[in-house]
């Protein structure tokens, strides 16, 4: 078994939520460790890891970037946390690059930094990781992501992915109570809920931008079916393929959910739980991997840019640190039947060509 398959194998069994990557740390920390890098454990009070190589010789700061955590289900009626999103894979590559990269001396100049990220999937982690001084001094930040067979098949790569900015919005509407037999006494806060989501629905914003923003969660329940309900929860999932679109869905969603608690006498709380923003990419990395992945791959193995709805917490890196260069690509791995499934499974020996074409983009930037 390879090197990278071990590493994979025992993170693939010791899944872990964000901020609770306890035991993914430790052995990815060990690792690093013992291959010989300079280990900073705890980032910011987190289970994040910043690992550095020093040539001591005058050049640029190049960091890889990983994500840890996994992503929690309902499976059975139990629940628990399964890497469903393919960052155990992620860890695998980066830490297996860091091993060979150190193994075969191929920092020539300036100074290797590896980091390893919890929570990912609540958005926080990169921010918590800037904190931390994650990216002082660095001057190019890389990070990748298996794709979907529909995306990119094995074989091949996409040397610029382009995610979409994201936010979760929650709402809870309260009303007042009143027996279902006379309505007119309470506010219906159920009904306040609903027609939230209808208003919603009714956004509109330029048909020229890609955007949307659903109901993803409704939560009302007054324990009897004779009650009017005083409370109902409802969350929105809102995208947007640019930052600046975000902010005027986000503002027109606001307005929505107030105007339809206001109509019927109900009040709100709008939470924002969660927001990412739309990739920021540098083309000069984006040439630097294009380049590795002709070398590892031949040309007929780069597929043109992507633009995807989904949502990347790496671009908090960039929105936070815009002097640093950012490049951020996808790994072609036959995965199915898609990212965040309880069944997600991916061909493993996509894993080595991550671990070569991240080795081929550091020969570039820190070889002689």
């Amino acid at each position: 078994m390879s090197r990278t398959l071990q590493h994979f194998s025992v993170l693939h069994e010791i899944p872990e939520l964000g901020f609770e990557e306890f035991k993914t740390s430790a052995y990815i920390a060990s690792a690093l460790e013992t291959a010989g890098f300079n280990v900073t454990r705890n980032i910011n009070g987190t289970t994040g890891i910043i690992a550095e190589l020093d040539s001591d010789n005058p050049g640029p700061v190049l960091a890889l970037r990983a994500d840890m955590d996994a992503l929690g289900h309902i499976i059975d009626g139990q629940h628990v946390a399964r890497h469903t999103c393919g960052h155990d894979g992620h860890s695998s590559v980066v830490l297996t690059a860091a091993e060979e990269i150190l193994r075969e001396g191929l920092v020539r100049k300036g100074k290797l930094r590896i980091l390893f990220q919890p929570a990912e999937e609540l958005g926080t982690g990169a921010i918590a990781m800037v904190e931390g001084g994650a990216l002082e001094n660095v001057d190019m930040l890389l990070g990748f992501h298996l794709r979907p067979v529909e995306e990119c098949p094995m074989g091949q790569a996409v040397a610029a992915m382009y995610y979409s900015a994201s936010a979760t919005v929650e709402a809870v509407f309260t009303g007042k109570s009143a027996h279902a037999a006379r309505p007119h006494l309470g506010v219906n806060a159920l009904d306040a809920a609903v027609q939230a989501v209808q208003a919603v629905n009714s956004i509109h914003l330029s048909p020229s931008l890609t955007f949307s923003a659903k109901a993803t969660r409704f939560l009302c329940d007054a324990g009897v079916t004779n009650s009017i309900p005083s409370e109902a929860r409802v969350c929105w999932d809102l995208r947007s393929a640019e930052n600046a679109p975000m902010d005027e869905l986000k503002q027109k969603v606001t307005a929505a959910l107030q105007g339809s608690a206001d109509a019927l006498g109900a009040s709100v709380e709008i939470s924002i739980l969660k927001q990412m923003p739309a990739a920021i990419l540098d083309e000069d990395a984006t040439g630097i991997i294009s380049q590795a992945i002709c070398q590892q791959l031949g040309e007929a193995a780069l597929q043109p840019a992507r633009t995807t709805p989904g949502s990347e917490d790496f671009f908090h890196y960039l929105r936070l640190c815009p002097q640093v260069k950012g490049g951020f690509w996808g790994l072609g791995a036959n995965l199915t039947p898609g990212l965040h499934h309880p069944d997600m499974h991916f061909d493993h020996d996509a894993l080595a060509i991550g671990v070569r074409i991240f080795k081929s983009c550091v020969r570039q930037v820190l070889g002689e």
